[in-house]
């Protein structure tokens, strides 16, 4: 990466893709609908599993909710990692609720990691990620 563009990407508060980094690239299923994007995001921080809001080393990515969709994170680092998935029906950027906590849109979890009584944690939803690109398959889920 030239130092201009790596100047850029600094200033314009996007984080650079890692240089020797691999593709993690994930094929999202069983969407019930076409309406609004998928939202990615793939952490290393336990903290920020699966909320990625404030957590500045996340790479999030949103596509359009068609069919089975593919998400292609970039310039990953080998490391322990977890993905969050939300179907955002309504494109607002967040999960829209239905009765107290139960989710109105759909989610989905590396690993298919289980939800009982609220997200599952970062162990759960773990996954390796070392000198060769992972691909993962990841099932949306709705109530």
């Amino acid at each position: 990466m030239s130092l201009a563009l790596a100047a850029l990407c600094l200033l314009a508060g996007a984080a650079a893709p890692a240089p020797g980094g691999v593709a993690v690239t994930i094929k999202v299923t069983d969407l019930r609908d076409a309406k609004g994007v998928i939202r990615g995001c793939l952490t290393d921080d336990v903290k920020h599993f699966p909320n990625c809001r404030n957590d500045g080393h996340s790479q999030q990515l949103a596509i359009p909710a068609k069919g089975d969709g593919i998400l292609r994170f970039t310039g990953v680092r080998p490391g322990h990692y977890a993905i969050a998935l939300l179907h955002d029906e309504n494109n607002n950027g967040k999960m829209d609720k239905k009765l107290l906590f139960m989710p109105r849109e759909g989610y989905g979890f590396s690993r298919d990691a289980p939800v009982r009584m609220g997200p599952p944690k970062f162990g759960e939803a773990e996954f390796d990620v070392g000198s060769e690109p992972v691909s993962l398959t990841i099932r949306m889920r709705y109530m």
